[in-house]
């Protein structure tokens, strides 16, 4: 399996690279900083440069020739403000979509983020409200889409140790997650179809993963 991955440099889709490369699979990553290259091919991944916030849909879909999905876990990162929340979490994700669409790759998992789907608690810091208002704008552009595709809501990420163990559902409960089990799922459900067509969040949990993603996908 052939997979693209944006936000090639970020500490999931190091993590996911591993995974992929692992099994065999090829991880091209995106990345704009061509200083992060060695990084990538550290993970067994093959980098390319391909700023989201800069190019258009034709020329990302360059990229994606012979891929089999696509996966965006691009983010603005620490530090940035409102406009760059919109501008990668929001714009990137659907300007991925465009040239999945004019590629012809159908398979499209996006990273979102738990929380997305009601209002922001009162108190709630600005630019992370503008966070979670970019990640609901590209669930609901997505999921408007012809595409396979399948959004994963993983809760607070963590640099902890992967358990192996989740709780993979339509609604879960507030909780955290190790950034490697994420990655983890998102190779799982690449490799279960089934699982195209659905919004899921991701806590830690007493699941392993393979029966976790087998069960959200059984008919």
């Amino acid at each position: 399996m052939r997979v693209v991955i944006a936000g090639g440099h970020g500490k999931v889709a190091q993590l996911l690279h591993r995974e992929l490369a692992g099994r065999g699979d090829t991880a091209v990553g995106l990345i704009r900083d061509p200083g992060h290259a060695a990084a990538l091919r550290a993970t067994g991944a093959h980098p390319v440069v391909c700023d989201l916030e800069h190019a258009d849909a034709a020329q990302v879909a360059v990229h994606l020739d012979g891929a089999d999905a696509v996966v965006f876990a691009a983010g603005a990162g620490p530090g940035s403000g409102a406009a760059r929340k919109d501008a990668v979490d929001r714009a990137a994700a659907g300007l991925l979509a465009d040239a999945a669409e004019q590629s012809g790759v159908r398979r499209y998992l996006l990273v979102s983020s738990m929380g997305v789907d009601t209002d922001p608690p009162a108190g709630t810091d600005d630019v992370f409200a503008a966070y979670l208002r970019a990640k609901k704008a590209a669930e609901d552009d997505l999921t408007a889409r012809d595409l396979d595709w399948t959004v994963v809501r993983p809760g607070r990420l963590t640099d902890d140790p992967p358990t192996g163990r989740i709780t993979l559902t339509r609604h879960a409960d507030p909780g955290a997650v190790t950034r490697a089990d994420v990655a983890r799922v998102l190779v799982a459900l690449l490799y279960h179809p089934g699982s195209a067509g659905m919004v899921l969040e991701l806590v830690a949990g007493n699941t392993p993963i393979a029966d976790a993603v087998a069960e959200v996908v059984r008919p």
